[in-house]
């Protein structure tokens, strides 16, 4: 039985013991704790398990979002940027949606209108697994009555009539005259205020992203070891604690080291190796890109070209990954963009050339 207990505030307090479990809440009206008492004494006799208030209330996807959203915050763990945006996304498109009505024909009917709109087989495949992932967590951590078994079967659908799948692995790789163009474009052009032309090469030379470039400050670099500490780099499992120590190279055709001591003198070897935004490093290569008429070349393009070259230079797959970060493997493989020309430089036995080997040739025949 539930115990209803009036508070000076007018508020009512609502109390419910059976089969040796307790839980209590406090209500505006005595109707709602009435409600919500039944719901949690039926919720104890089917799973021995009452439900939290807040599941309780929850009736629409949007609430299960919330939901969510909150039980990570409270475990210190709050969505990032990146995927706070997708679930922002998620609950303008769905948020609506009543938890029954979250079936398969719903999401096959979001899946279609979302390709529609222009979003790729990628992205419609993570908007999924967001999906399941919030319906999976909302059943087993609150015990709401919502099914990943639907959200699998939409996913199902929808990657056989091709609107969810992998994205297209990119094979663009900037020619070394596209990159002494865009080069000689940044270095002598007098409105450039970020040193653009040092961070291409320096961007070819450690493999990392714009971020990384710009975000490691002074006390990260070892000077006497030629290391750069980089703290928190990107990781699909787990970004937070993820520091990872880069050797500074001179494999690539550009000296990473010689072009941080460029910087280091520049910057008195006080606060940012880089001190410049990000986005800003991103918007001055487009700009470039486009005066220059330099077609579909992206910024992390160079992170491409750096991992190629360093295979290029011979190094194991192992020690790039040293480099790059990758801790898959198999995820650096999609970076190796192999010219097949550079095959024959590995070769340790010198190769003869044709006029050689005809010569060599003739006099066995003789």
């Amino acid at each position: 039985m539930a115990t209803f207990t009036q508070l000076p505030s007018g508020n009512w307090r609502v109390q419910v013991r059976r089969k040796s479990r307790y839980v209590a809440e406090t209500f505006r009206r005595r109707k709602d704790g009435e409600e919500w008492a039944l719901d949690v004494e039926r919720n104890i006799d089917r799973s021995g398990s009452p439900k939290p208030r807040a599941a309780v209330k929850a009736k629409t996807f949007g609430d299960i979002i919330d939901l969510h959203i909150q039980d990570m915050r409270d475990v210190g763990r709050p969505p990032r940027r990146s995927k706070a945006a997708v679930l922002k996304a998620l609950k303008e498109e769905l948020g609506c949606t009543k938890i029954p009505r979250l079936d398969r024909e719903r999401l096959i009917e979001y899946g279609r209108k979302r390709a529609k709109e222009g979003a790729g087989p990628a992205t419609l495949a993570i908007d999924m697994a967001f999906i399941r992932t919030l319906a999976t967590h909302a059943a087993a951590v609150h015990g709401i009555e919502v099914s990943a078994e639907e959200v699998r079967l939409a996913r199902f659908a929808l990657k056989h009539l091709g609107l969810v799948g992998k994205s297209d692995e990119r094979d663009r790789r900037p020619t070394q005259d596209e990159l002494d163009e865009l080069i000689e474009y940044f270095e002598t052009n007098p409105r450039q205020v970020i040193p653009m032309g040092r961070i291409v090469r320096y961007a070819v030379a450690t493999t990392m992203r714009q971020e990384e470039i710009c975000q490691p400050d002074w006390p990260h670099v070892d000077m006497k070891t030629r290391i750069l500490t980089i703290v928190d780099r990107k990781d699909p499992r787990n970004k937070d604690g993820n520091d990872q120590k880069v050797p500074l190279l001179n494999l690539t055709g550009y000296d990473a080291w010689e072009i941080l001591l460029q910087q280091r003198i520049i910057t008195r070897g006080q606060g940012r190796v880089f001190p410049y935004n990000h986005r800003s490093v991103s918007a001055a290569f487009t700009r470039a890109c486009d005066e220059l008429k330099i077609d579909d070349l992206h910024f992390h393009d160079l992170r491409h070209e750096g991992t190629s070259r360093l295979f290029e230079a011979g190094l194991p797959i192992e020690k790039v990954a040293l480099v790059t970060g990758h801790k898959d493997w198999r995820t650096l493989r999609r970076y190796t963009k192999l010219r097949p020309e550079e095959l024959h430089r590995l070769q340790t036995v010198p190769q003869p050339t044709l006029e050689e080997y005809l010569q060599t040739l003739a006099s066995a025949r003789a």
